[in-house]
């Protein structure tokens, strides 16, 4: 069952969010990032980019970077940007994206959990991308950035929640980037308190929905601690790390497209008719078209848009990867006709975040600089916590997740 606890978050004053809080680091570059931060001194970019401190060109991994970052995070908290609540909370963050509102519950979860497989995964991660993250949280002794964890649906935790939601919250603003609304309580009852850890222990699994990298770099981290010190006893705060989790059902998957260069030396007929040998191939015309269903796919090539519905007999409704349309798509279409295998190293072909819409699809292969797009039905959570249940791995690049979390609203110190 899954141990959670609260902690002593460390925070912005109410009057300092809006300039402490900033986009996750993984979601843009080094110059994305200094250019906003601007002269902001107070942007946490300086703490989880602080490349961005250093001139143009300077390496993220350098090591004078991450020392940069644990002196520009002692300066947050001797300057006031950042101050250590009194006593422990667990919080409450909520987004708000066109119309639709998430509530996560921001709490330590334990790296036990994470090393047992009671909080499940469902991607794959890089050691190199791993062992960065580690360098952060080590060198901050904090895990600055929270992960993103979904939990089985709860009646009792979503009544709690929605008693908070009603007052008003700590911090409540739009975010100049993705434009969504952020809010933000604190949860100091201590009645509520033990109902949240309660209610956690009663489930058997908690699943990341995206920061896999981070997630395992905290919990290594914490894992490293704890044989690093002669006295542990289990309690300390470093057996635990920050994650903000959602209730599956309320979670938004949105698509993650797939653009491609060439057609593997095929014109557009041969490449059409290499599809139909396993889809039922539909002209849609030249308005965008977007898949209305699972194993439906929207293809756009020379100017038109393609309804492609994998055939019966193209997949297995019983196999819990076999049966995703990222795994039909990347079988059926990018390796058997296109021969691109390893979608995470070929520079034969590009993905786009469904936030930017199938527009942006169009546009590049519009422009020339890609040849055919490939836009694919959502993977629903569901889907993801069968496969982590099943003890699978998803294939690469099969979600993209929206809203991301914001970084800099709360900080869970290490000792």
């Amino acid at each position: 069952m899954a141990k959670i606890k609260p902690f002593r978050g460390l925070r912005p004053p109410k009057e300092l969010v809006e300039r402490v809080e900033c986009r996750p680091y993984d979601v843009l570059d080094s110059d994305e990032a200094r250019a906003e931060a601007g002269d902001n001194e107070m942007s946490l970019y300086h703490i989880i980019k602080p490349e961005i401190d250093f001139p143009l060109g300077t390496s993220e991994y350098d090591p004078r970077v991450y020392e940069r970052a644990a002196q520009n995070f002692q300066k947050f908290q001797d300057r006031g940007w950042l101050v250590q609540d009194d006593r422990d909370h667990y919080y409450i963050y909520a987004q708000t994206m066109q119309g639709r509102t998430q509530y996560g519950l921001v709490v330590g979860a334990y790296v036990e959990d994470y090393m047992n497989g009671v909080i499940k995964k469902h991607e794959l991660t890089r050691r190199d991308k791993e062992e960065d993250r580690m360098k952060h949280v080590r060198v901050n002794n904090a895990n600055v950035e929270p992960v993103f964890f979904a939990y089985p649906d709860n009646a009792v935790l979503d009544k709690l929640i929605m008693r908070y939601a009603a007052t008003e919250p700590e911090y409540d603003f739009i975010a100049p980037i993705d434009g969504f609304r952020h809010q933000f309580w604190v949860i100091s009852d201590e009645a509520d308190i033990n109902t949240v850890t309660a209610e956690f222990a009663k489930m058997p699994a908690l699943y990341i929905a995206d920061g896999h990298h981070r997630s395992a770099a905290a919990a290594l981290v914490g894992a490293e601690k704890a044989r690093q010190n002669p006295n542990h006893r289990g309690d300390e705060e470093y057996n635990y790390f920050m994650a903000v989790a959602f209730q599956a059902s309320q979670l938004t998957i949105l698509d993650y497209n797939r653009v491609v260069k060439d057609l593997n030396g095929l014109s557009s007929q041969e490449f059409l008719d290499a599809l139909a040998q396993d889809f039922t191939i539909e002209d849609k015309g030249t308005d965008i078209y977007k898949p209305q269903r699972l194993h439906e796919f929207s293809l756009y090539l020379d100017g038109h848009w393609f309804a492609l519905t994998a055939k019966p007999g193209t997949y297995d409704a019983n196999d819990p990867i076999g049966v995703l349309d990222v795994d039909i798509s990347s079988r059926l279409i990018l390796d058997k006709v296109l021969n691109i295998g390893d979608l995470r190293s070929s520079k034969r072909i590009d993905f786009v975040g469904g936030l930017r819409g199938l527009g942006e699809l169009k546009r590049r292969v519009d422009s020339g600089e890609m040849r055919a797009a490939l836009a694919l039905y959502p993977v629903t959570m569901q889907q993801i916590m069968d496969i982590a249940d099943s003890g699978n791995i998803m294939p690469p690049k099969a979600t993209w997740f929206e809203p991301k979390l914001r970084s800099g609203l709360v900080v869970h110190k290490l000792d």
